[in-house]
Formats: structure tokens, C-alpha cells, sequence
């Protein structure tokens, strides 16, 4: 560290320094003698604008800054897993016990990792290899459940000059020395550091065409979302957002789970933590934690470390990705990071736009959501990042700058409905404002591997939703008994749909989670019903009848009854359902026959 400078203003977050000594623009400084973590956001002249980090109360004019030289950045090795971190990367599990005290201090510096464990290396160079940028150098078990590929940094390549045997190495051993093409000798370590707001590099980027399978019915069949996609969760208070997180996190078949707490209230962000540590993971059995990386940062601790928390959650999850792995990032919320540029901005003095939000909201959700991708990273392999980004408009007006500007950038768009969540239907998915893009990118997917008829099983089930959404203005204006039969029966259908299919019950040992062919065989049960049951109607049968039939409330209950390791018994129930229906279908049939 070197001085670069005193403090003239103090303006809450933001304080203005005179410039003594050579500066760079978002370089990481160190304010007074606290050592408050900042971030240089302008210069001009001989004056410069820091971002503090921490809260600023008790700093004074004239107080020290000192410059590290180096941009905001997080320490990158094995030890990420299992972590906890605030918004710029300080392991709070390690302050509690440094400070005894359940209060971060101002100023407080702890190592991102340990440096004193050891981890097991295994090298996969040799000296004399060549090097490219972000080439693996070798593996460290980081937990039972992942394999850690300890990377050369993207920026660097070279000629390898010594390189350690198998052994165990602490982050701050030398494990092996690198020649770049400039001669200069560089030290190889397990970690690294790199700017959170700048990209890591990849080779190729790849459409996304495997979807992220998360055992949520509405989500996997309607509105799913491909690995390396983008997606928006928006929604007012109650509606769900967090839980739908939660859910995904638990049972999406994402490799490693960033959870980002992005200003969220402290009792919302204490139930995570809580409750994460104690999850076991249903793939693998093992704890779920072994594959999770959270970043709390609640809503009370300074506003700027949000703008920082979705930066450090992003750039930690490429670091996975560039390893190969599949990565989910829970961001909760984006809106609270939003607000903290309002903030920001109206502190700089700068023109607001829509609602105080800065002119730059857009370009800055751009540069956010862009990261998301299904990409062959520097060293060959291929790896996503998946965006899921809750959106908390107020009042859960949809119409406001955030969601509107979220909806640009995101390619799936999940639309919480305070209706259908105040008449506990949960997830709380609006069917009819929802939307997803990457439905045709993973239609290839559901008919290669799950059913060749899955495309059409979705689209017959979804233009039935949207019939009966039509259907209900008749109805609220004249009543469904003055609707023809065949149209109640569509009305009878949906509402199946939403009762057997669209609503999960997070907290049921059977219903939490689905898997493909269970979900495709629920639809298909419903539809098949509704054709076969169409016709019987047409031959004159009434549509209490239909509704009489024993099987009518078992395919609702299939998704409660039938776990799924026992798909078998649907083909017991169709054969029930076939019964049933040629049974009334021959009671008609006699009876028209009768009448000619």
C-alpha cells in the first residue's frame, strides 16, 4: 500500500480525495487509517471520487488514503465452497470468530481463504509444457462432491520452468514458476485474484440448447430455462421469489449454486444460512453446501457493498464455469442493487432518469445479465453460467424502470402473481404473462431423451390454459351454466391443469421435486382425457357425468400419489381412465344407437 492521498468531502458513502500521488480509475484503496475499502469511481484533475465499501461514519477531513494498485478484486482457489461471504468477499464465518461478535467491524481485514490448510495437488503439467491463458495446471479435492481445477490466470500464458510433485500445498505455496513470452518470471500459485467487474474471457460461445432440469412442473415444461440462460423472477412482496430461489438451488441440476443476498431483509438472508448448511444434496446425497458459494449482504449493511455483492457472486461463478462446471447464480434481489445506483447517483449529483434511476441502468443490467452463457472456456472445456435474478418492482408495479429494463436482457421472464399466491398457489407463476425463449432451443432435448411427442403434449396442455383464460370473461358476465358443455369441459380441464400440474408443494416429500418423465406423464394423462372426454361429449354425454367418474380426481392427486421411482402406476391409472371413459362412451353409443 501507498499513500495516495487526504480526504477533502465526505458525502455518506462517497468521499472526494486530493490526488498526491499516481492513481487508475476503479483501483481498490484503503480509506483513513480504518482501512474502509473502496473504490476509485472518478478522477479529474487533481481530485478523485472513492466508493466506500463500509460505513464512513467517524472519518474526517484531511484523513489518509492509501492505494493497493490493483482494481477491485476477490482471491480465487479452492476454499470458495461452503463459504460465506459478504459483498466483498470477507469470509463471515472467519470475522465472527476473529471479532467475537456477531457485528462486522469497520475496517476488518481476514483472508478470503485459509491460508494455513493444505490442500491435496495434483499437477497435470510438465516442465518445458506450453502454456495458454487459463490453461488447468492440476486438480485439488476441494469437497466430496467437486474436483478443483487450480487454472492459470486468463491473462497469463507461457513456458512452464518448474512445477511441484504430488502433495499438499497451502494457497500461498509456490507450486511452480512460468516464463511468458517477454521473459519475465511468474510464481504459480493454488490461487489468484481478478477484477469482479471485468469478464473472464472464453473461446466460443454455444446457443443453449440443455435445459437446466429443476423438478418445478410450470418451470420445466412452460417457461424452462437452458443452462448458460438468463432469467427474471419478478414479483411483489409475498409472492414468492426467495422460496422459488430456494427450490432451485435444491433441486436444479446446476453443478455449483452461487447464492447472491442482494440487500434483502436480515431474516430472509438468516433463514438461508440456517437452512443451506443442512441440506442434503438429492443427487448426491451428500450435504448441499459441499456445492454452494452464499454472499450475504442484508439490507442494513452499507448500500454501496450491493453494487459489489452481484459482481463478486458473478465472477466467482465463471470461475467454476471456466473449470467445466455447470454454475446456477441466485441473485436476490436485483432491484435492491438497483436502488443502490440510485443512490449512488443522486450522491454524485448526476441527471436522473425514470424514477431517480441513472441514465446508465440499462447499459448496467446489460453488462450484469451479458455474463450468463454456455461458452468452451480458455482451456478447451466447456462450462454455463445461468442467471436467476429476482426483480422486486414496488407495489409490484411491472411497469417500472427495473423490470422493464430486466426484460431487454433476459430471455425467460417468470411473472409472480399476488392473486394466485394469495389463494396459496404456489409457485405463484402467472401462465398467461410469463414467457420463456429458450422453449424451442430445448424442445430437441424433451423428444430425444424423455418422449418424441413432448412438443405437442406441452402445446395442447398450454392452449387449453389459454382458452379457459378467454373462457373466464364469458363466464364472470353470464355464468358457466350458460356455456355449451364441451366448453365447461375445457374449464374442468384447467382447472385440473392448475390443481395436478401447475401448483407444487415445496414442503411435500413427494410433490417438492419432479422429474421429466413423471412431468410428461401427468400432461399426458390430462390431455388424453380431455380428447377422449371431448368426444364422449359430443355424442351427448353431460358434463357432470365426466366429472363423476372415479379416475377424475386421481389424475389431480397423481402428483401427490405416485413418487418418482414408481412411474409405473400411471399406466395403471391410464388403464383405469380407459375403462371409465369406454365404458361411458358405450352407454352413449347404445343410446344413440337407440334413438335412430
Amino acid at each position: 500500500m501507498k499513500l495516495i492521498g487526504k480526504i477533502t468531502r465526505i458525502n455518506g458513502p462517497l468521499v472526494t480525495m486530493e490526488i498526491t500521488d499516481i492513481v487508475q480509475l476503479m483501483e481498490m484503496v484503503y480509506v483513513s487509517h480504518l482501512k474502509l475499502i473502496g473504490e476509485i469511481l472518478s478522477i479529474e484533475e487533481k481530485t478523485a471520487v472513492i466508493q466506500v465499501y463500509e460505513a464512513t461514519e467517524g472519518l474526517q477531513l484531511d484523513d489518509v488514503v492509501y492505494g493497493s494498485g490493483l482494481p477491485l478484486s476477490v482471491e480465487l482457489g479452492p476454499g470458495l465452497l461452503s463459504q460465506i461471504f459478504d459483498g466483498i468477499q470477507r469470509p463471515l464465518k472467519a470475522i465472527a470468530e476473529e471479532s467475537k461478535s456477531i457485528f462486522l467491524k469497520r475496517g476488518i481485514s481476514v483472508s478470503p481463504l485459509d491460508r494455513t490448510k493444505k490442500w491435496a495437488f495434483t499437477p497435470k503439467i510438465a516442465v518445458n509444457d506450453e502454456l495458454g491463458k487459463g490453461a488447468i495446471l492440476g486438480t485439488v479435492p476441494e469437497t466430496e462432491l467437486v474436483l478443483h481445477s487450480v487454472m492459470l490466470a486468463p491473462n497469463m500464458s507461457g513456458l512452464v520452468k518448474s512445477i511441484v510433485g504430488t502433495g499438499e500445498y497451502t494457497i500461498d505455496d509456490i507450486i511452480g514458476t512460468l516464463e511468458d513470452e517477454n521473459g519475465t518470471i511468474h510464481e504459480l500459485k493454488l490461487a489468484h485474484r481478478w477484477p469482479v467487474k471485468l469478464a473472464r474471457p472464453y473461446k466460443t460461445r454455444y446457443l443453449p440448447t440443455q435445459p437446466l432440469l429443476t423438478g418445478q412442473r410450470i418451470i420445466d415444461i412452460f417457461f424452462p430455462v437452458a443452462k448458460g440462460g438468463a432469467v427474471a423472477i419478478p414479483g411483489g412482496f409475498g409472492t414468492g421469489k426467495t422460496i422459488t430461489q430456494h427450490q432451485l438451488a435444491k433441486w436444479s441440476d446446476a453443478q455449483i449454486v452461487v447464492y447472491v443476498g442482494c440487500g434483502e431483509r436480515g431474516n430472509e438472508i438468516t433463514e438461508v444460512l440456517e437452512e443451506f448448511p443442512q441440506l442434503i444434496d438429492p443427487h448426491t446425497g451428500r450435504p448441499l453446501f459441499d456445492r454452494t458459494v452464499m454472499i450475504a449482504n442484508t439490507s442494513n449493511m452499507p448500500v454501496t457493498a450491493r453494487e459489489a455483492s452481484i459482481y463478486t457472486g458473478i465472477t466467482i461463478a465463471e470461475y467454476y464455469r471456466d473449470m467445466g462446471y455447470d454454475v446456477a447464480v441466485m441473485a436476490d434481489s436485483s432491484s435492491r442493487w438497483a436502488e443502490a445506483l440510485r443512490e449512488l447517483s443522486g450522491r454524485l449529483e448526476e441527471i436522473p432518469a425514470e424514477e431517480g434511476f441513472p441514465a446508465y441502468l440499462g447499459s448496467k443490467l446489460a453488462s450484469f445479465y451479458e455474463r450468463a452463457g454456455n461458452v468452451q472456456v480458455q482451456s478447451g472445456v466447456n462450462g454455463s453460467v445461468t442467471m436467476i435474478a429476482a426483480v422486486s418492482p414496488p407495489g409490484g408495479d411491472f411497469s417500472e424502470p427495473v423490470t422493464q429494463n430486466t426484460k431487454r436482457f433476459v430471455r425467460a421472464f417468470w411473472q409472480l402473481d399476488k392473486a394466485l399466491a394469495s389463494a396459496r398457489h404456489y409457485p405463484s407463476i402467472n401462465w398467461i404473462h410469463s414467457y420463456s425463449e429458450y422453449a424451442d432451443y430445448v424442445s430437441d432435448w424433451w423428444t430425444t431423451n424423455i418422449d418424441p411427442d413432448a412438443k405437442t403434449i406441452r402445446q395442447d396442455s398450454y392452449d387449453l390454459l389459454l382458452r379457459e383464460e378467454k373462457l373466464q370473461k364469458i363466464v364472470k358476465l353470464i355464468g358457466p351454466d350458460a356455456l355449451p358443455d364441451s366448453e365447461r369441459l375445457v374449464l374442468e380441464i384447467a382447472h385440473m391443469l392448475k390443481e395436478g400440474f401447475l401448483k407444487q408443494n415445496a414442503y411435500d416429500d413427494v410433490d417438492m421435486y419432479t422429474v421429466p418423465k413423471k412431468q410428461l406423464a401427468i400432461l399426458k394423462l390430462i390431455t388424453t382425457f380431455y380428447k377422449e372426454a371431448e368426444s364422449i361429449i359430443h355424442m351427448g354425454a353431460p358434463i357432470f357425468e365426466i366429472r363423476a367418474l372415479e379416475c377424475f380426481p386421481m389424475i389431480v392427486r397423481a402428483r401427490l400419489d405416485i413418487p418418482n421411482d414408481e412411474l409405473d402406476k400411471f399406466e395403471k391409472l391410464s388403464l383405469l381412465i380407459k375403462d371409465e371413459l369406454n365404458s361411458l362412451r358405450l352407454k352413449y353409443d347404445r343410446a344413440a344407437k337407440g334413438a335412430s
